[in-house]
């Protein structure tokens, strides 16, 4: 029987129900027992006294690369970074080395989580096997071994009709697949967001077309097969009218964007600094202010960190040659907190995206606080500023195009299954 605990004088924000008051939350079996007053008889082993911080559920990250299977060991650092940064329960793609596409695989990482003891994590099955576009994976038996979704990462297929044979086997199973709507003869060897910067530094551009004619195709194939569709990372204002008109018709589609996209433009990659060259790729400014306003109006329904640890040595290349990616594990809180200060928005509303949306998105129990549910909660302040010093990461990654600035909010605790899994130094 795990441990009872009480958080104690915390100002509680549960954006699920729109809660926000300071209230006492009762735990006991991993799980939240009652907020408000206690039960009759609960007596806590300990006590954690939220006097000045914000209780709210544990962030749930739909796109957080593990390095697990490839990089033996490295799941445990990651997760030791997700849970610094208050995240709770992570998606993993199915782009490891090698892919999730068999049942052995998903497994192994599954059993490898439990061990790190860190996030909750959600894997990711390959769409195709070994992503290559061509055959399909064997997506029935990935979900019965705890895979949540299944992703073809990169770009759509080049056969389209491997992709819709895929739609219709998954939509016979109601397995939702997530989808990087990115048209691969149209992105070509670009590294950048086409327009006016790139010409200027001479890097081949990536056009807005890429993702648009990817959503024009997936939301067409969505039609005939009936398949519940995620849309990972929109990048363009383009791409976001594109799918707020599909939800419009009531197509089963949700979609996510960076934390990156929600604050960078092309112009951050300033003198090629690789740092910001990310996948997809920044865009204009118009397009980020796109990206704010399909958040408001909820075409996006969530943020996620985009984690993806690269090394110095992929980093330290020409921009065109370095390896897209950055960590964001540990910012990503504290990116949600500067958006919601940036557009004056209620810290319920802003931390909605990173906790009860992505749950919903993944039919998880979490990123809510209420009795019953499981007690994964994250406790910070607010108001305490930190400076982006990536060499300090956790993380194996120890880039991000954030270093040196100056961002809100510094986790103090962080609970999975009502257990202290970090404790912040004092």
């Amino acid at each position: 029987m795990s441990a009872t605990l009480a958080i104690e004088n915390g100002r509680v924000i549960d954006p699920a129900s729109g809660l926000d008051a300071v209230v006492n939350i009762a735990i006991a079996d991993g799980r939240i027992l009652a907020l408000g007053a206690s039960p009759p008889g609960f007596s806590p082993q300990r006590v954690i006294d939220a006097r000045g911080l914000v209780v709210a559920p544990g962030l749930v990250d739909l796109c957080a690369r593990m390095r697990e299977p490839g990089a033996e060991g490295a799941l445990r650092g990651e997760m030791r970074a997700a849970l610094a940064g208050g995240v709770t329960g992570l998606a993993c793609p199915p782009d490891t080395d090698p892919p999730l596409d068999e049942p052995g695989l998903v497994r192994m990482l599954r059993q490898r989580s439990r061990e790190a003891a860190g996030a909750r994590l959600y894997p990711l099955g390959a769409l195709t096997a070994g992503l290559a576009g061509q055959a399909l994976a064997e997506m029935h038996t990935l979900a019965q071994v705890g895979c949540v979704a299944f992703a073809q990462t990169g770009a759509l297929p080049v056969n389209l009709g491997t992709l819709l044979q895929a739609l219709r086997y998954a939509s016979t199973f109601d397995l939702p697949v997530w989808l990087r709507p990115v048209d691969a003869s149209l992105s070509g060897d670009g590294v950048a967001g086409d327009g006016p910067l790139s010409m200027r530094l001479g890097l081949p551009g990536i056009p807005v077309a890429a993702e648009t004619v990817a959503l024009h195709t997936i939301f067409e194939l969505q039609r005939t097969a009936g398949t519940r569709i995620h849309i990972c990372r929109l990048s363009s204002a383009e791409g976001v009218a594109l799918v707020r008109a599909a939800r419009r018709e009531g197509l089963p589609v949700t979609a996510d964007v960076s934390s990156q996209h929600l604050h960078l433009v092309d112009e951050n990659i300033g003198y090629y600094d690789t740092n910001c060259r990310l996948d997809p790729p920044l865009r204009a400014a118009h397009d980020r202010a796109a990206i704010r306003a399909g958040l408001a109006d909820g075409t996006i329904a969530a943020v996620c960190s985009d984690h993806a640890p690269v090394s110095q040595d992929d980093k330290l290349l020409p921009f065109g040659e370095a390896r897209a990616g950055a960590s964001g594990l540990e910012t990503l809180l504290s990116l949600i907190l500067a958006w919601a200060q940036a557009e004056a928005l209620p810290l319920a509303q802003a931390l909605g995206v990173v906790t009860a949306a992505p749950a919903r998105i993944l039919g998880e129990d979490t990123g809510l606080l209420a009795p019953g549910h499981k007690a994964d909660i994250v406790i910070f302040d607010p108001t305490a500023n930190w400076t982006v010093r990536p060499e300090g990461f956790i993380s194996s990654g120890h880039n991000s195009p954030f270093a040196g600035q100056s961002l809100p909010g510094r986790v103090h605790y962080t609970l999975v299954g009502g257990e202290v899994r970090f404790e912040a130094a004092q």
